[in-house]
């Protein structure tokens, strides 16, 4: 099963800095390749800045939906605000941190 990692305040990957009831989706580092609740839990634990994905890489999946543990495209995080498998909705005001996730 994929994990969430980060300073976590719950199981749906909701983390010290990010932490509404919207905020369920871990991203994946291109270079690690860990899914983490923000570039910031990231950056404190890793001994390496965080990677943006890039979106050339369409069939993979840099998405961990916190709720279903689904990992997602960034097609199917973007197509409709919340999870295409289980529903849950994510936070809307993520698509400011985009250059921090992808590239």
């Amino acid at each position: 099963m994929v994990q969430a990692h980060g300073l976590l305040v719950d199981d749906e990957s909701r983390c010290v800095h990010y932490h509404s009831d919207k905020d369920i989706v871990a991203l994946q580092c291109n270079e690690c390749k860990k899914y983490y609740a923000c570039y910031q839990c990231h950056n404190t634990l890793e001994e390496h800045t965080f990677s943006p994905y890039p979106l050339r890489l369409k069939q993979n999946k840099p998405i961990l939906c916190g709720s279903c543990k689904t990992t997602l495209t960034y097609e199917e995080y973007t197509e409709k605000g919340n999870c295409p498998h289980c529903k849950a909705a994510f936070n809307p005001a993520c698509q400011s941190h985009h250059l921090y996730y992808f590239k």
